[in-house]
């Protein structure tokens, strides 16, 4: 075994033995948690060691990068989970097996035909900025609850949850009212006459990930804490 890979697997071990500690407090089975391993600062060998290590779920910030990767990497399925602009989703359709950051109506809605064109049915996760962070991304949770309606009966795309970042701390406990208010707003709306399910809640990263299991998380977006030890020069 290689640094490289001895490395990954240490790290990826603490990382799951995290997860396993959180859904223990939780109540809840480690089988419910996705591991989305973000590899957007990481080199080709150190995703290939990830990938050979069994996570198979990766997740790219930047749409052209996706792309690029999604040519070097397989079989895995990837997770765009930064923003997307309205002219990238037709190339970004094809290859990406989950959007977790569909911020406005309009962004559905014109995933869902391009996807009726294509003949695809994307998964879509939609971005809430439950913080309400001025320099955050997102729909607001008032804008959403109006538009849930529309949003629901869109036909080619499958709207599965929610997902939202917490504002920057070093202090973990510091996330979970923001993720807890994610899970709250998910309970809303899916308790609305003629809701879709949402079973996903996206929320938790390297710092913070713990707390976001214990609010209801089922997707967490780990990358600092996967490659942590490596460098560029290994």
């Amino acid at each position: 075994m290689t640094t490289v890979e001895s490395r990954i697997s240490e790290n990826l071990a603490r990382i799951r033995a995290g997860v396993d500690a959180a859904c223990r407090r939780a109540g809840r089975a480690s089988s419910d948690v996705l591991l989305v391993g973000v590899t957007k600062s990481a080199r080709l060998e150190w995703i290939e060691a990830l990938v050979d290590a069994g996570v198979f779920d990766l997740g790219e910030s930047r749409p052209q990068q996706l792309l690029e990767r999604a040519q070097e990497i397989r079989p895995v399925r990837w997770h765009l989970i930064g923003h997307l602009q309205r002219n990238k989703v037709r190339k970004i359709l094809p290859v990406v097996h989950c959007l977790h950051s569909i911020d406005s109506l309009a962004l559905a809605t014109r995933i869902d035909g391009l996807a009726a064109e294509l003949d695809l049915s994307p998964r879509l996760l939609l971005e809430v900025n439950a913080a309400g962070e001025a320099s955050k991304d997102g729909f607001a949770p008032d804008q959403l609850a109006a538009d849930w309606t529309a949003l629901c009966a869109l036909s080619h795309v499958e709207i599965a949850g929610l997902m939202t970042m917490a504002p920057f701390s070093d202090e973990p406990e510091d996330s979970r009212i923001t993720f807890r208010r994610l899970r709250e707003l998910r309970d809303q709306l899916a308790a609305r006459p003629g809701s879709v399910a949402l079973p996903e809640l996206s929320m938790g990263m390297s710092g913070d990930f713990e707390v976001g299991i214990e609010e209801g998380a089922t997707m967490i977006r780990i990358g600092t804490n996967l490659f942590e030890g490596l460098s560029a020069a290994e």
